[in-house]
């Protein structure tokens, strides 16, 4: 049997209380693979997601066949893996809730200003789970990734939330320290002491929480680490809507001193947050996702009993929600998504009951932070040459020429090599990662040195106006390559990806015809995975 989760007991009680005659069995099983593949990091073999769930073999690959067309995970080898592309639920809790949107400026100012990580977390439970991280790159960095659940008892933000638990959270809270004392189900903090007195400690936190506003972590969840917390309060009700923290190590910053070092500048951040909740514009709606009933119903006809349309059209629901829509009826979802009210009933009640969805009443239903748990930690600290890798090695495979993403050098004048894939040929360019070459020579440089707004020279210029580079035995006889740029959310390339060849291999109409449209292909799908990434976190460019 598979160790068990926090998520899972919390379904375990659902079930005990009974499931409702209308959910949707293959979503519950759909949504239990891509559990597994997050607790596992992001990767099973079919076998291992088999006895990880306790599905049959062919239950496992008729849904893993349904997520794969939908861009949710990939065959990798022998492995399942998750893409990008399941970003696209959590994302639209994120999006719905808005607090990363809006609080999340601040946050990152608060960081480069004090050069220490900052997150924002929201309740979960008996839990807290992040929605934003502003992270340090340095040797040694303190942090945790988006969708990341932690137990309340062992975190700062966790004795704010918990100031405003009622009896009935209390006693679940209690239950659960009972069945897990140790914390061995929150995967994202290592197991933590079982002391008789926890409770007492705990509660005493909590009091003195609610006295001072602020809480501090000092080495709660693992030694050395220390935070210090304040809540971010809703302008209209009063509550806490989620719990700003600065987070260190002891060999910066001694528990004790976080009060007079960072605490007063925390308060100045919040208030700032509370001032910009305060001040936000109701939001417009957002785009809603296009075609998702006429889609299901083609891949069903294309796939026959390999597509599970139930699951399929059951996730659809989720992107249904996103900004400006925080709660829908069935009959939003329905029109949002293009299904039946009845079959978007149906998937609202299953994810009510998989603990994804809150329903308010049978008319409001809203996404839960458990969202997160699709997909989201394995995913959420991620680089863009570790998003192009596949995409590199299937462009290789394809045309059987080696491929390449590299990046301009702070002074703009090389290149240098960031990700690569090779070919199984006799004569070929070797890619080595972190290798540099002259920007001026390289077609992967000139497509970059083309990114901008000002006059260029009439070569640049010319690239900048067809939107791709080519390199004629220019940086060494016999080679050649053709680049296109890599833009992120805004427009802006911050990377190359090209494709070399020799000379002899392939003419320049060659180049053109053949190797040009598959690196635009390429590149759009990495701007797909890259843009699906980073609208909620920071995708670093190496």
């Amino acid at each position: 049997m598979p160790a068990m989760t926090a998520v899972d007991a919390d379904d375990r009680a659902r079930a005990g209380a009974g499931t409702p005659a209308e959910v949707v069995g293959p979503l519950v099983r759909g949504v239990g693979v891509l559990r597994r593949l997050t607790e596992a990091g992001g990767a099973l073999s079919p076998s291992a997601l088999e006895r990880a769930t306790g599905l049959a073999r062919s239950t496992v690959d008729r849904i893993t066949a349904t997520l794969a067309r939908m861009g949710y995970v990939r065959l990798d080898g022998r492995d399942v893996v998750l893409t990008p592309g399941v970003l696209e639920l959590g994302n639209a809790y994120l999006a719905a809730l808005r607090l990363p949107a809006l609080l999340g400026a601040h946050a990152d100012a608060l960081a480069d200003e004090l050069d220490e990580s900052v997150s924002l977390a929201v309740a979960d439970g008996d839990g807290i789970r992040f929605i934003h991280q502003a992270t340090r790159r340095r040797a040694l960095s303190v942090s945790f990734r988006i969708g990341d659940l932690l137990p309340a008892e062992r975190t700062a933000p966790g004795a704010l939330f918990a100031t405003e638990w009622t009896d009935g959270e209390w006693s679940r809270w209690r239950a659960r320290r009972a069945q897990d004392p140790e914390g061995t189900a929150f995967r994202a903090a290592p197991p933590g002491p079982a002391a008789g007195d926890a409770e007492a400690a705990f509660a005493e936190r909590v009091r003195r929480a609610r006295r001072d506003g602020w809480a501090l972590d000092d080495q709660l969840i693992e030694p050395g680490l220390v935070a210090v917390s304040v809540p971010v309060h809703d302008p209209d009700t009063g509550r806490p809507v989620c719990v700003a923290s600065m987070v260190s190590h002891t060999s910066r910053h001694a528990a004790a001193d976080l009060r007079t070092s960072l605490l007063p500048r925390l308060r100045t951040a919040v208030r700032a947050m509370e001032g910009a909740l305060r001040t936000a514009p109701p939001p417009a709606p957002g785009p809603a996702p296009a075609g998702l009933a006429a889609w299901t119903t083609a891949s069903k006809h294309e796939l026959g009993r390999d597509f599970v349309e139930s699951l399929a059209r059951g996730l659809t629901v989720l992107t249904a929600f996103g900004e400006g829509r925080p709660a829908l009826s069935p009959a939003e979802a329905a029109r949002t998504t293009g299904l039946s009210r009845a079959t978007a009933r149906r998937a609202l009640l299953t994810l009510d009951h998989l603990g994804l969805i809150a329903a308010h009443d049978e008319h409001a239903f809203t996404l839960t932070p458990r969202v997160l748990d699709l997909g989201f930690p394995p995913l959420a600290r991620t680089s863009l040459p570790r998003l192009a890798e596949p995409h590199l090695r299937a462009l290789a495979e394809r045309l059987d020429e080696p491929a390449a993403l590299a990046v301009l050098t702070p002074d703009r004048t090389e290149i240098q090599y960031t990700a690569g894939a090779g070919a199984g040929r006799v004569l070929t360019v070797r890619v080595t990662v972190g290798a540099r070459l002259p920007a001026a020579a390289t077609s992967l440089g000139r497509v970059l040195l083309a990114d901008t707004d000002g006059p260029l020279p009439p070569g640049l210029a010319e690239v900048r106006a067809q939107g791709h580079a080519l390199a004629d035995e220019e940086l060494e006889s016999g080679l050649r390559s053709v680049a296109v740029p890599v833009r992120d959310r805004t427009g802006r390339a911050v990377a190359a990806l090209n494709v070399a060849t020799h000379a002899a291999r392939r003419t320049l109409d060659d180049c053109a015809g053949t190797l040009l449209p598959a690196l635009r292909e390429t590149a759009t799908h990495i701007e797909r995975d890259l843009h699906t990434t980073s609208r909620f976190t920071h995708v670093p460019p190496t």
